[in-house]
């Protein structure tokens, strides 16, 4: 195992007992991976809480799903992972969780759409919902296609949130404001709903983004 490796298995490691810690997994919920230096995927084992997560339980595969080294079985939700590494060379570490607030917005067909709060347009802009899927299969990877070049966080309809970005960590924070961002819609639509930004202040917003934050919007 190189230097490399190792650095990214801790991360992956440390993110996931946070996820866990944070409550945005249940059980043996959830799934993380990262890209590897070599361009293989590092993933976490199918059937494991991420809060006991260990160095010995994860998988290295190809892009094909090809087991390299581990003795567990890979998440079964690697096809999904997998597609947005094909589609996505920017990208090197996918987070998918069922956090509460935006798996109850996934399941009532409820896509984060509105520019409601100022840092999530920086930082996310919209987070489209894909269509169900069934997990584990190729349709659910195949319902981020109109989706996995334009976002970093999607809705995935009645499962839950899929997040990825340049590095685990990152990937890891976009789903946790993916999910601060439901619960206070959530607050909010019992004050009679979130009030959205205009259309000047977005794109000031956006300008932000592509200038001063230096994280490119649409």
């Amino acid at each position: 195992m190189t230097e490399a490796h190792r650095t990214i298995a801790e991360q992956l490691i440390a993110v996931a007992h946070r996820v866990d810690m944070r409550g945005l997994v249940a059980a043996t919920d959830g799934n993380i991976s990262a890209r590897l230096p070599g361009g293989t995927i590092l993933t976490t084992p199918s059937g494991t809480n991420k809060g006991m997560l260990r160095a010995e339980d994860l998988v290295e595969v190809t892009m094909d799903g090809g087991i390299i080294t581990g003795s567990r079985r890979p998440s079964t939700e690697l096809k999904m992972h997998l597609f947005i590494y094909r589609h996505r060379p920017d990208i090197n570490a996918v987070v998918h969780c069922h956090p509460v607030h935006a798996t109850a917005m996934a399941a009532a067909g409820v896509p984060m759409q509105r520019n409601v709060f100022p840092e999530v347009v920086v930082t996310l802009g919209d987070i489209p919902l894909a269509p169900y899927g069934t997990p584990s299969t190729d349709a659910l990877a195949e319902s981020l296609r109109p989706f996995v070049n334009d976002h970093t966080a999607i809705l995935l309809a009645n499962h839950g949130v899929v997040t990825y970005a340049a590095d685990l960590w990152d990937a890891c924070f976009l789903m946790e404001k993916v999910e601060q961002t439901a619960h206070m819609l959530s607050v909010a639509a019992a004050f009679g709903g979130a009030r959205p930004l205009t259309a000047a202040q977005v794109e000031e917003l956006k300008h932000l983004a592509n200038t001063t934050y230096k994280r490119p919007q649409p």
